[in-house]
């Protein structure tokens, strides 16, 4: 069914089976509701500075600045509670369903990053979590499989597909068409309306944030600013809050994988428009039509779909997206390990090589959102 409400340009709406229908209509009139509830807000706005550790930092990295040749910040989501932007949505998205009287929370994850905010968020509104996750993530997660299942979460693996980011949301919409009545926190601006616009409002605090942040330290807007783009949260949270300002570039760093289309996670690279998991936006596509695998060498951007805001962006030439190769990554992610005594997420690595690339010896002033720390990744071999 699709229903033509929740639209970025011609991206978004709904197609969902009738099951879903009535769940997630209650859900964007709660939402709706709830946004506009000073109460809801003031607990909101409690949780994100008491509990979350907000605002996090704008940090004036002078080494790496020093050798790409231009002024960069890092905007430091990396420091909030669980090491990553996750909890943003989650404390937000938790709240809602406790307003809604949910008795299971449900969601996916890929780097593990969501699942641990989102067990992390139902601890502490004591709801019961469940957890779905690919397979192949999960054994390169390991550290996040074991944190969230200290938190009290239930992670169900699927071996379906390539086992990865695409076929957990898989995992996760056919146990919500199953079970209705729970309350699916998806953790990316993905899936069917309301979730993009939900996800994007409680993730806009980092653009609003960095925003004022950056006028209090150099008196001035960026010239551009970069994120990291899988399905779009964290990217589409830094971007909310300069896209009226047309003077800022506007840049995403996608996961280009070994830089081949078909060994690739990038969507809006080599995507085209498709309805993909409840809504119609950029998706890697096969000779036929239907969706196709992803990959990249970080598990948060190994996902063949995009957000519908990210998919308008770019047609409307208001957002620009790169691919950045697993190679180009690595050497970033060690670059600013070395550099700023920073470990950042290697799916944050990325954000890091795009803006490198882009700012050499340009002396331009940019933002560079560092949506994750990289401990889950350190043990790893790249």
């Amino acid at each position: 069914m699709l229903k033509y409400n929740g639209r970025y340009g011609e991206y978004g709406g709904a197609y969902v089976p009738d099951v879903l229908a009535k769940p997630l209509e209650r859900l964007a009139n709660e939402f709706d509701r709830l946004t506009k509830d000073p109460s809801f807000q003031k607990e909101f706005v409690h949780l994100l500075k008491h509990y979350v550790g907000r605002p996090s930092p704008l940090y004036r990295a002078k080494r790496l600045s020093e050798q790409v040749g231009s002024t960069i910040y890092l905007k430091r989501e990396d420091l909030n509670h669980t090491g990553a932007h996750k909890i943003n949505n989650t404390i937000g998205q938790v709240l809602v369903a406790k307003h809604m009287g949910a008795t299971e929370i449900i969601a996916e994850t890929g780097a593990g990053q969501h699942g641990v905010a989102t067990a992390t968020a139902a601890a502490l509104m004591g709801i019961p979590c469940k957890v779905f996750m690919g397979a192949k993530d999960a054994e390169r997660q390991a550290l996040n499989v074991r944190r969230m299942k200290l938190l009290g979460a239930e992670v169900v693996t699927t071996t379906m597909g390539t086992a990865t980011l695409k076929d957990a949301v898989d995992a996760a919409l056919m146990y919500y068409i199953e079970h209705p009545e729970s309350f699916y926190l998806l953790g990316s601006q993905v899936g069917p309306h309301p979730y993009p616009r939900m996800v994007g409002y409680f993730q806009s605090v980092i653009g609003n944030e960095a925003r004022e942040q950056i006028l209090m330290q150099e008196g001035r807007l960026p010239n551009a600013i970069f994120a990291c783009v899988g399905g779009g949260s964290n990217a589409i949270g830094l971007f909310s809050g300069f896209l009226d300002d047309v003077e800022v570039e506007i840049y995403g760093a996608e996961g280009g994988g070994e830089a081949i289309p078909g060994n690739t996670a990038a969507t809006l690279t080599f995507g085209k428009p498709t309805v993909f998991q409840g809504t119609l936006s950029y998706c890697l596509v096969d000779d036929n039509g239907n969706p196709c695998e992803s990959h990249s060498v970080a598990a948060g951007l190994d996902y063949p779909g995009i957000s519908p805001q990210h998919a308008y962006l770019k047609d409307t030439s208001r957002a620009k997206y790169f691919a950045v190769t697993d190679t180009e990554a690595i050497k970033a992610f060690e670059m600013l390990s070395q550099l700023e005594g920073i470990i950042p997420a290697i799916e944050s690595s990325h954000a890091v090589a795009l803006a490198a690339k882009m700012l050499k010896n340009k002396n331009q002033l940019a933002i560079v959102n560092l949506s994750g720390r990289g401990d889950k990744d350190v043990e790893r071999e790249f």
